[in-house]
Protein backbone atom coordinates (compact mmCIF):
# COMPACT_ATOMS: atom_id res chain seq x y z
CA UNK A 1 0.00 0.00 0.00
CA UNK A 2 1.35 3.54 -0.62
CA UNK A 3 2.79 4.99 2.68
CA UNK A 4 3.40 7.45 4.87
CA UNK A 5 6.41 8.39 2.56
CA UNK A 6 4.01 7.77 -1.21
CA UNK A 7 5.89 5.09 -1.80
CA UNK A 8 4.79 1.22 -2.05
CA UNK A 9 7.48 -0.10 -0.51
CA UNK A 10 8.79 0.93 3.03
CA UNK A 11 11.22 -0.62 6.03
CA UNK A 12 9.48 -0.32 8.97
CA UNK A 13 10.96 -0.75 12.44
CA UNK A 14 8.57 -1.72 15.44
CA UNK A 15 9.69 -1.56 19.16
CA UNK A 16 7.46 -4.02 21.07
CA UNK A 17 5.95 -7.30 19.98
CA UNK A 18 3.10 -7.05 22.75
CA UNK A 19 -0.48 -7.28 21.05
CA UNK A 20 -0.12 -3.60 18.95
CA UNK A 21 3.14 -4.18 17.74
CA UNK A 22 2.93 -8.06 16.34
CA UNK A 23 -0.67 -6.93 15.24
CA UNK A 24 1.37 -3.83 13.18
CA UNK A 25 3.83 -6.17 12.24
CA UNK A 26 1.57 -9.36 10.65
CA UNK A 27 -0.77 -6.65 8.87
CA UNK A 28 2.01 -4.49 7.18
CA UNK A 29 4.12 -7.99 6.18
CA UNK A 30 1.01 -8.83 4.35
CA UNK A 31 1.70 -6.09 2.44
CA UNK A 32 5.39 -7.04 1.72
CA UNK A 33 6.68 -3.75 4.05
CA UNK A 34 10.18 -4.27 5.14
CA UNK A 35 9.32 -5.06 8.47
CA UNK A 36 11.43 -5.79 11.48
CA UNK A 37 9.98 -6.17 14.76
CA UNK A 38 12.05 -5.63 17.93
CA UNK A 39 11.38 -7.61 21.41
CA UNK A 40 13.13 -8.05 24.39
CA UNK A 41 11.41 -10.95 26.20
CA UNK A 42 12.69 -13.57 24.38
CA UNK A 43 10.26 -16.21 24.56
CA UNK A 44 8.03 -13.16 22.97
CA UNK A 45 10.01 -12.70 20.64
CA UNK A 46 10.65 -16.23 19.70
CA UNK A 47 6.75 -16.68 19.37
CA UNK A 48 6.34 -13.77 17.38
CA UNK A 49 9.08 -14.84 14.95
CA UNK A 50 6.98 -18.49 14.65
CA UNK A 51 3.97 -16.77 13.70
CA UNK A 52 5.02 -13.64 11.79
CA UNK A 53 6.67 -13.43 8.27
CA UNK A 54 8.96 -10.52 9.19
CA UNK A 55 12.38 -10.02 10.74
CA UNK A 56 12.53 -10.12 14.79
CA UNK A 57 15.40 -9.42 16.62
CA UNK A 58 15.45 -10.41 20.80
CA UNK A 59 16.81 -7.19 22.54
CA UNK A 60 16.40 -3.42 23.96
CA UNK A 61 14.62 -1.22 21.76
CA UNK A 62 15.60 1.45 23.69
CA UNK A 63 19.27 0.44 22.67
CA UNK A 64 21.11 2.22 20.43
CA UNK A 65 22.72 -0.95 19.41
CA UNK A 66 19.78 -2.64 18.53
CA UNK A 67 17.84 -0.10 16.70
CA UNK A 68 21.18 0.32 14.65
CA UNK A 69 20.94 -4.01 14.11
CA UNK A 70 17.22 -3.02 13.21
CA UNK A 71 18.62 -1.25 10.36
CA UNK A 72 16.82 2.04 11.85
CA UNK A 73 19.82 3.93 9.83
CA UNK A 74 17.45 2.85 6.58
CA UNK A 75 14.07 2.55 7.86
CA UNK A 76 11.61 4.77 6.39
CA UNK A 77 9.55 4.40 9.87
CA UNK A 78 9.49 3.81 12.99
CA UNK A 79 6.86 2.06 15.59
CA UNK A 80 7.45 2.40 18.92
CA UNK A 81 4.84 0.32 20.93
CA UNK A 82 6.43 -1.39 23.83
CA UNK A 83 4.62 -1.48 27.45
CA UNK A 84 6.96 0.71 28.16
CA UNK A 85 6.53 4.89 27.54
CA UNK A 86 10.49 5.31 28.61
CA UNK A 87 11.32 2.71 25.99
CA UNK A 88 9.27 4.27 23.51
CA UNK A 89 10.31 7.75 23.95
CA UNK A 90 14.44 6.67 24.47
CA UNK A 91 13.40 4.57 20.99
CA UNK A 92 11.98 7.91 19.13
CA UNK A 93 15.07 9.66 20.30
CA UNK A 94 17.50 7.46 18.82
CA UNK A 95 15.07 7.58 15.63
CA UNK A 96 15.30 11.79 15.53
CA UNK A 97 19.48 11.17 15.87
CA UNK A 98 19.42 9.14 13.07
CA UNK A 99 16.98 11.72 11.12
CA UNK A 100 14.00 8.58 10.08
CA UNK A 101 11.76 10.45 8.41
CA UNK A 102 8.36 9.44 10.37
CA UNK A 103 7.79 8.46 14.14
CA UNK A 104 5.21 6.85 16.18
CA UNK A 105 4.46 6.03 19.38
CA UNK A 106 2.71 4.86 22.31
CA UNK A 107 2.42 6.92 25.35
CA UNK A 108 0.33 7.57 28.04
CA UNK A 109 1.99 9.22 30.40
CA UNK A 110 0.99 13.37 29.78
CA UNK A 111 4.58 14.37 30.98
CA UNK A 112 6.36 11.89 28.39
CA UNK A 113 3.45 13.12 25.84
CA UNK A 114 4.93 16.74 25.40
CA UNK A 115 8.21 15.35 25.36
CA UNK A 116 7.83 13.17 22.66
CA UNK A 117 6.09 15.77 20.43
CA UNK A 118 9.10 17.73 21.11
CA UNK A 119 11.38 14.91 18.93
CA UNK A 120 9.28 15.62 16.07
CA UNK A 121 7.16 12.57 16.56
CA UNK A 122 4.71 12.70 13.86
CA UNK A 123 2.24 10.40 15.95
CA UNK A 124 1.39 9.48 19.61
CA UNK A 125 -1.15 7.14 20.32
CA UNK A 126 -3.02 6.59 23.66
CA UNK A 127 -4.85 2.93 23.46
CA UNK A 128 -6.88 4.19 26.52
CA UNK A 129 -8.12 7.32 24.84
CA UNK A 130 -8.97 5.85 20.90
CA UNK A 131 -10.86 2.72 22.85
CA UNK A 132 -12.62 5.29 24.95
CA UNK A 133 -13.66 7.13 21.77
CA UNK A 134 -14.65 3.88 20.03
CA UNK A 135 -16.80 3.47 23.53
CA UNK A 136 -18.46 6.46 22.73
CA UNK A 137 -19.33 6.16 19.12
CA UNK A 138 -20.79 2.89 19.32
CA UNK A 139 -23.25 4.16 22.20
CA UNK A 140 -24.20 7.11 20.18
CA UNK A 141 -25.07 3.99 17.74
CA UNK A 142 -27.23 1.64 19.63
CA UNK A 143 -27.30 -1.97 19.18
CA UNK A 144 -24.45 -1.36 15.75
CA UNK A 145 -21.72 -3.02 16.03
CA UNK A 146 -19.63 -0.42 13.78
CA UNK A 147 -20.55 2.77 11.68
CA UNK A 148 -17.72 4.12 9.98
CA UNK A 149 -18.44 7.53 7.97
CA UNK A 150 -16.31 7.88 4.29
CA UNK A 151 -15.62 10.69 2.26
CA UNK A 152 -17.38 13.34 2.79
CA UNK A 153 -20.34 11.70 5.32
CA UNK A 154 -22.48 11.01 1.81
CA UNK A 155 -21.65 6.76 3.02
CA UNK A 156 -21.79 4.98 5.76
CA UNK A 157 -20.57 1.48 6.80
CA UNK A 158 -22.87 -0.07 9.17
CA UNK A 159 -21.93 -3.24 11.08
CA UNK A 160 -24.70 -5.44 13.04
CA UNK A 161 -25.55 -8.74 13.76
CA UNK A 162 -28.40 -10.23 11.91
CA UNK A 163 -30.93 -10.37 15.09
CA UNK A 164 -33.12 -13.96 15.43
CA UNK A 165 -36.29 -12.96 14.23
CA UNK A 166 -34.78 -10.73 10.78
CA UNK A 167 -36.91 -11.54 7.69
CA UNK A 168 -33.99 -11.62 6.25
CA UNK A 169 -32.63 -14.82 7.26
CA UNK A 170 -32.04 -17.84 4.72
CA UNK A 171 -32.70 -15.64 1.56
CA UNK A 172 -29.69 -15.20 -1.21
CA UNK A 173 -28.29 -11.48 -1.30
CA UNK A 174 -29.83 -11.44 -4.61
CA UNK A 175 -33.18 -12.61 -3.84
CA UNK A 176 -33.32 -10.07 -1.18
CA UNK A 177 -32.59 -7.36 -3.06
CA UNK A 178 -35.38 -7.80 -5.34
CA UNK A 179 -37.50 -6.70 -2.05
CA UNK A 180 -35.69 -4.01 -1.41
CA UNK A 181 -36.65 -0.53 -2.91
CA UNK A 182 -36.56 3.35 -2.64
CA UNK A 183 -32.98 3.04 -0.90
CA UNK A 184 -29.31 1.81 -2.20
CA UNK A 185 -27.08 -0.76 -0.40
CA UNK A 186 -24.53 -3.20 -0.51
CA UNK A 187 -23.84 -5.97 1.66
CA UNK A 188 -20.01 -6.08 1.49
CA UNK A 189 -19.24 -9.07 3.92
CA UNK A 190 -20.35 -11.80 6.07
CA UNK A 191 -18.61 -13.05 9.03
CA UNK A 192 -20.57 -16.48 9.42
CA UNK A 193 -20.06 -19.07 12.22
CA UNK A 194 -21.69 -17.13 15.73
CA UNK A 195 -20.63 -20.55 17.80
CA UNK A 196 -17.92 -22.20 16.24
CA UNK A 197 -14.69 -20.76 14.52
CA UNK A 198 -15.43 -17.43 11.82
CA UNK A 199 -14.98 -17.56 8.07
CA UNK A 200 -15.39 -14.31 6.86
CA UNK A 201 -17.16 -14.40 3.10
CA UNK A 202 -16.92 -11.48 0.85
CA UNK A 203 -20.51 -10.63 -0.66
CA UNK A 204 -21.65 -11.88 -3.82
CA UNK A 205 -25.30 -12.42 -4.93
CA UNK A 206 -25.45 -16.25 -4.16
CA UNK A 207 -24.31 -15.48 -0.15
CA UNK A 208 -27.28 -16.58 2.05
CA UNK A 209 -27.50 -14.83 5.38
CA UNK A 210 -28.08 -16.91 9.01
CA UNK A 211 -29.00 -15.62 12.44
CA UNK A 212 -25.87 -13.91 14.29
CA UNK A 213 -24.31 -13.40 11.27
CA UNK A 214 -21.68 -10.60 11.26
CA UNK A 215 -22.99 -8.34 8.36
CA UNK A 216 -20.63 -5.61 7.18
CA UNK A 217 -23.02 -3.22 4.79
CA UNK A 218 -22.82 -0.03 2.52
CA UNK A 219 -25.80 2.70 2.29
CA UNK A 220 -25.97 6.01 1.56
CA UNK A 221 -25.96 8.13 5.04
CA UNK A 222 -29.60 9.49 4.87
CA UNK A 223 -30.55 5.67 4.77
CA UNK A 224 -28.57 4.30 7.40
CA UNK A 225 -32.24 3.83 9.24
CA UNK A 226 -33.74 1.72 6.86
CA UNK A 227 -30.19 -0.41 7.23
CA UNK A 228 -30.18 -1.15 10.74
CA UNK A 229 -33.97 -1.86 10.20
CA UNK A 230 -32.88 -4.86 7.58
CA UNK A 231 -30.79 -5.99 9.66
CA UNK A 232 -33.61 -6.34 12.75
CA UNK A 233 -31.40 -4.26 15.09
CA UNK A 234 -32.23 -0.53 16.66
CA UNK A 235 -29.95 2.40 16.44
CA UNK A 236 -31.26 4.77 18.87
CA UNK A 237 -28.46 6.37 20.65
CA UNK A 238 -28.01 5.68 23.98
CA UNK A 239 -29.37 7.76 26.75
CA UNK A 240 -28.15 6.00 30.19
CA UNK A 241 -24.87 3.79 30.54
CA UNK A 242 -23.41 1.86 32.72
CA UNK A 243 -19.96 1.50 32.85
CA UNK A 244 -18.46 -1.87 34.81
CA UNK A 245 -15.03 -1.10 36.01
CA UNK A 246 -12.94 1.86 37.26
CA UNK A 247 -9.74 1.87 34.53
CA UNK A 248 -8.39 4.78 32.96
CA UNK A 249 -10.57 3.94 29.83
CA UNK A 250 -13.54 3.47 31.78
CA UNK A 251 -12.81 6.95 33.38
CA UNK A 252 -12.15 8.63 30.29
CA UNK A 253 -15.19 6.68 28.92
CA UNK A 254 -17.96 8.55 31.83
CA UNK A 255 -16.41 11.90 31.19
CA UNK A 256 -17.02 11.80 27.24
CA UNK A 257 -20.76 10.63 27.78
CA UNK A 258 -21.70 12.19 30.47
CA UNK A 259 -19.96 15.61 28.25
CA UNK A 260 -22.39 14.11 25.44
CA UNK A 261 -25.76 14.22 28.12
CA UNK A 262 -25.44 10.78 28.51
CA UNK A 263 -27.01 10.04 32.36
CA UNK A 264 -23.97 7.83 33.06
CA UNK A 265 -23.39 5.15 36.75
CA UNK A 266 -20.01 3.60 37.07
CA UNK A 267 -19.31 0.61 38.74
CA UNK A 268 -15.94 -0.16 40.66
CA UNK A 269 -15.82 -3.24 43.45
CA UNK A 270 -12.70 -1.47 45.01
CA UNK A 271 -14.36 0.93 47.71
CA UNK A 272 -11.57 2.87 48.18
CA UNK A 273 -10.88 3.31 44.30
CA UNK A 274 -14.79 4.21 43.61
CA UNK A 275 -14.70 7.02 46.15
CA UNK A 276 -11.47 8.38 44.59
CA UNK A 277 -13.51 8.01 41.20
CA UNK A 278 -16.13 9.45 42.79
CA UNK A 279 -14.50 13.01 43.97
CA UNK A 280 -12.86 13.44 40.95
CA UNK A 281 -15.70 12.42 38.31
CA UNK A 282 -18.61 14.66 40.68
CA UNK A 283 -21.09 14.19 37.00
CA UNK A 284 -20.83 10.58 37.06
CA UNK A 285 -22.66 8.61 39.72
CA UNK A 286 -20.15 6.08 40.94
CA UNK A 287 -21.21 3.08 43.26
CA UNK A 288 -18.82 0.34 45.08
CA UNK A 289 -19.87 -3.36 42.91
CA UNK A 290 -17.38 -5.73 41.52
CA UNK A 291 -18.68 -6.91 37.97
CA UNK A 292 -20.01 -10.55 39.80
CA UNK A 293 -22.68 -8.84 42.25
CA UNK A 294 -25.56 -9.91 40.16
CA UNK A 295 -28.41 -8.55 42.90
CA UNK A 296 -26.59 -4.83 43.37
CA UNK A 297 -26.02 -4.48 40.26
CA UNK A 298 -29.51 -5.27 39.47
CA UNK A 299 -30.46 -3.02 42.42
CA UNK A 300 -28.63 -0.03 40.85
CA UNK A 301 -30.43 -0.33 37.22
CA UNK A 302 -27.68 -2.46 34.93
CA UNK A 303 -31.25 -3.92 33.58
CA UNK A 304 -32.66 -0.44 32.31
CA UNK A 305 -29.37 0.63 31.12
CA UNK A 306 -29.22 1.06 27.30
CA UNK A 307 -25.65 0.41 27.08
CA UNK A 308 -23.68 -1.30 29.60
CA UNK A 309 -20.18 -1.28 29.43
CA UNK A 310 -17.87 -4.24 30.87
CA UNK A 311 -14.37 -2.65 30.95
CA UNK A 312 -12.23 -3.77 33.70
CA UNK A 313 -8.81 -5.08 32.82
CA UNK A 314 -9.75 -8.66 33.55
CA UNK A 315 -11.24 -10.41 30.02
CA UNK A 316 -13.06 -13.01 32.23
CA UNK A 317 -14.94 -10.15 34.35
CA UNK A 318 -15.68 -8.44 30.98
CA UNK A 319 -18.04 -11.61 29.67
CA UNK A 320 -19.04 -12.33 32.83
CA UNK A 321 -20.47 -8.68 33.81
CA UNK A 322 -22.04 -8.38 29.78
CA UNK A 323 -23.72 -11.33 30.24
CA UNK A 324 -25.45 -10.64 33.64
CA UNK A 325 -26.37 -7.06 31.91
CA UNK A 326 -27.92 -8.75 28.69
CA UNK A 327 -29.77 -11.26 31.15
CA UNK A 328 -31.14 -8.73 33.01
CA UNK A 329 -32.32 -6.12 30.15
CA UNK A 330 -29.73 -4.27 29.13
CA UNK A 331 -30.53 -3.11 25.39
CA UNK A 332 -26.85 -3.42 24.85
CA UNK A 333 -23.63 -4.80 25.90
CA UNK A 334 -20.15 -4.15 25.41
CA UNK A 335 -17.09 -5.77 26.75
CA UNK A 336 -13.41 -4.41 26.52
CA UNK A 337 -11.01 -7.81 25.41
CA UNK A 338 -7.59 -7.42 26.38
CA UNK A 339 -6.22 -10.44 24.32
CA UNK A 340 -7.20 -9.54 20.66
CA UNK A 341 -7.91 -12.97 19.20
CA UNK A 342 -10.79 -13.63 21.73
CA UNK A 343 -12.75 -10.50 20.38
CA UNK A 344 -14.57 -11.99 18.08
CA UNK A 345 -15.96 -14.84 20.08
CA UNK A 346 -17.83 -12.06 21.92
CA UNK A 347 -21.32 -12.38 19.66
CA UNK A 348 -21.59 -16.29 20.39
CA UNK A 349 -22.57 -15.57 23.77
CA UNK A 350 -24.63 -13.04 23.41
CA UNK A 351 -22.33 -9.58 23.48
CA UNK A 352 -23.09 -6.84 21.08
CA UNK A 353 -19.81 -5.34 20.18
CA UNK A 354 -15.97 -5.42 21.60
CA UNK A 355 -13.16 -3.18 21.52
CA UNK A 356 -9.85 -3.68 22.30
CA UNK A 357 -7.54 -0.58 23.42
CA UNK A 358 -4.46 -2.15 21.53
CA UNK A 359 -6.87 -3.06 18.36
CA UNK A 360 -7.95 0.69 18.97
CA UNK A 361 -4.53 2.24 19.09
CA UNK A 362 -3.40 -0.60 16.02
CA UNK A 363 -5.84 1.18 13.68
CA UNK A 364 -5.12 4.95 14.34
CA UNK A 365 -1.63 3.67 13.38
CA UNK A 366 -2.42 1.76 10.15
CA UNK A 367 -4.79 5.00 9.24
CA UNK A 368 -1.08 6.88 9.88
CA UNK A 369 0.88 4.41 8.04
CA UNK A 370 -0.92 4.18 4.93
CA UNK A 371 -1.88 7.86 4.45
CA UNK A 372 -1.58 9.20 1.14
CA UNK A 373 -3.23 7.78 -1.90
CA UNK A 374 -5.27 5.64 0.71
CA UNK A 375 -7.13 8.27 2.79
CA UNK A 376 -8.67 5.47 5.94
CA UNK A 377 -8.34 2.01 6.93
CA UNK A 378 -10.85 0.00 9.14
CA UNK A 379 -9.98 -3.45 10.49
CA UNK A 380 -12.95 -5.46 12.52
CA UNK A 381 -12.37 -7.65 15.30
CA UNK A 382 -13.78 -11.07 14.21
CA UNK A 383 -11.87 -10.92 10.93
CA UNK A 384 -8.67 -9.97 9.17
CA UNK A 385 -10.83 -7.90 6.29
CA UNK A 386 -9.80 -4.26 5.97
CA UNK A 387 -12.17 -1.51 5.00
CA UNK A 388 -9.57 0.60 3.00
CA UNK A 389 -11.07 4.17 0.95
CA UNK A 390 -8.03 4.73 -1.68
CA UNK A 391 -8.50 7.27 -4.43
CA UNK A 392 -7.48 6.29 -8.09
CA UNK A 393 -4.63 7.90 -9.33
CA UNK A 394 -3.82 9.40 -12.96
CA UNK A 395 -1.85 5.68 -13.75
CA UNK A 396 -4.16 3.26 -12.30
CA UNK A 397 -5.20 0.39 -15.06
CA UNK A 398 -8.44 0.51 -13.50
CA UNK A 399 -9.77 3.98 -15.10
CA UNK A 400 -12.49 4.05 -17.40
CA UNK A 401 -13.01 0.68 -16.31
CA UNK A 402 -16.67 -0.37 -15.31
CA UNK A 403 -16.28 -2.38 -11.94
CA UNK A 404 -17.65 -5.67 -14.19
CA UNK A 405 -14.63 -5.15 -16.48
CA UNK A 406 -12.09 -5.20 -13.92
CA UNK A 407 -12.63 -8.71 -13.00
CA UNK A 408 -12.38 -8.64 -9.19
CA UNK A 409 -10.74 -10.85 -7.10
CA UNK A 410 -13.59 -12.66 -5.20
CA UNK A 411 -11.72 -11.76 -1.57
CA UNK A 412 -12.50 -8.40 -3.08
CA UNK A 413 -15.67 -5.63 -3.37
CA UNK A 414 -15.80 -1.83 -4.26
CA UNK A 415 -18.67 -1.16 -1.87
CA UNK A 416 -18.44 2.81 -2.41
CA UNK A 417 -17.33 5.32 -4.53
CA UNK A 418 -17.24 8.84 -3.59
CA UNK A 419 -17.11 11.67 -6.84
CA UNK A 420 -16.77 15.15 -7.12
CA UNK A 421 -18.28 15.38 -3.19
CA UNK A 422 -20.94 13.06 -3.97
CA UNK A 423 -20.92 9.48 -2.58
CA UNK A 424 -22.98 6.73 -3.92
CA UNK A 425 -23.23 2.71 -3.89
CA UNK A 426 -21.49 1.18 -7.36
CA UNK A 427 -23.55 -0.95 -9.66
CA UNK A 428 -21.52 -3.49 -11.87
CA UNK A 429 -22.04 -0.65 -14.86
CA UNK A 430 -19.69 1.93 -12.76
CA UNK A 431 -17.67 3.42 -14.19
CA UNK A 432 -13.90 4.36 -12.63
CA UNK A 433 -12.76 7.68 -13.24
CA UNK A 434 -9.84 9.69 -12.43
CA UNK A 435 -9.86 11.42 -8.71
CA UNK A 436 -12.68 8.75 -7.24
CA UNK A 437 -12.44 7.63 -3.69
CA UNK A 438 -13.27 3.94 -3.91
CA UNK A 439 -14.28 1.92 -0.67
CA UNK A 440 -12.66 -1.19 -0.72
CA UNK A 441 -13.49 -4.24 1.78
CA UNK A 442 -10.95 -6.79 0.88
CA UNK A 443 -9.13 -9.86 2.39
CA UNK A 444 -5.47 -9.98 2.95
CA UNK A 445 -4.61 -11.87 -0.19
CA UNK A 446 -6.54 -8.97 -2.58
CA UNK A 447 -4.50 -6.05 -1.12
CA UNK A 448 -2.12 -6.37 -3.69
CA UNK A 449 -4.94 -5.63 -6.14
CA UNK A 450 -6.11 -3.38 -4.48
CA UNK A 451 -2.65 -0.94 -4.27
CA UNK A 452 -3.19 -1.40 -8.03
CA UNK A 453 -6.98 0.15 -8.33
CA UNK A 454 -5.15 3.32 -6.55
CA UNK A 455 -2.41 3.53 -9.58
Amino acid sequence: MVGVLGSGLMRIVIVGAGAIGSFLAERLSLERQDVVLIESNPEVAAKASDEIDCLVITGNGASSDTLKEAGIAKADLLIAVSSSDAVNVLACAAATKLKVPNKVARVEDPKLKAEVEALGVDLVIDPDAAAARELVTLAAGGEVAERVEFGSGDLVLIGGYVAEDSDIIGGTLAELRETVVGWDWLVLAVIHGKHTGKNTVIARGDTTLEAGDHVLMMAKKKHAEKAYGWLGISSRPAETAFIIGGTRMARLAADALVARGVRTTLAEGDPSRAQRIAERHPHVTVINAAPSERDVLEQEGIGNADTVMAVTGWDGENVLAALIAKTLGAREVISRFTNIQLMGLGAGVGIDATVSPRLSAANEILRFVRRGAIHSVETFSDTDAEAIELEVGPNSYAIGKTLMELELPRTLIVGGVERDGRGFVPTGDTRIEVGDHLIVVSLPDSLAFAEKLSG
